[in-house]
């Protein structure tokens, strides 16, 4: 084997890093997941993930490139489709405790609060 120094994986996205990737998807999801004729090219898909990766990498713990941001973005999307799941079609726990998947306990109705 080789005495090159092992490949170290990079930091994990923070909270500063991962809003601001939220905050920028969301404002151009029409140009990046549109559908049908009106769809953007490639071309154009790739200048908004690199604006994106502008965006975030002054927030950054580490230099991120735009394969790590849509990454990141698939697994931030599984994780509230899993979270959904359980909420609407049963495959977690019964009743209120799902609820509070997606919900703060302040945000609760009064009829799902968990006792205090």
């Amino acid at each position: 084997m080789a005495e090159d120094s092992p490949k170290r994986r990079k930091a994990n996205f923070n909270e500063a890093e991962t809003e601001v990737l939220i905050e920028q998807v969301l404002k151009h999801e029409q140009l990046l997941f549109a559908a049908g004729p009106g769809r953007a090219s490639p071309g154009q898909k790739r200048k908004v993930w690199e604006l994106i990766r502008h965006k975030v990498n002054p927030v950054a713990a580490c230099p991120r490139d735009v394969e790590d941001l849509k990454k990141r973005w698939r697994d931030l999307k599984r994780r509230d489709r899993s979270k959904l799941c359980r909420l609407s079609q049963g495959c977690g726990p019964p009743g209120p405790p799902a609820l509070g998947l997606l919900l703060a306990p302040e945000e609760l109705p009064p009829a799902a609060a968990p006792p205090a």
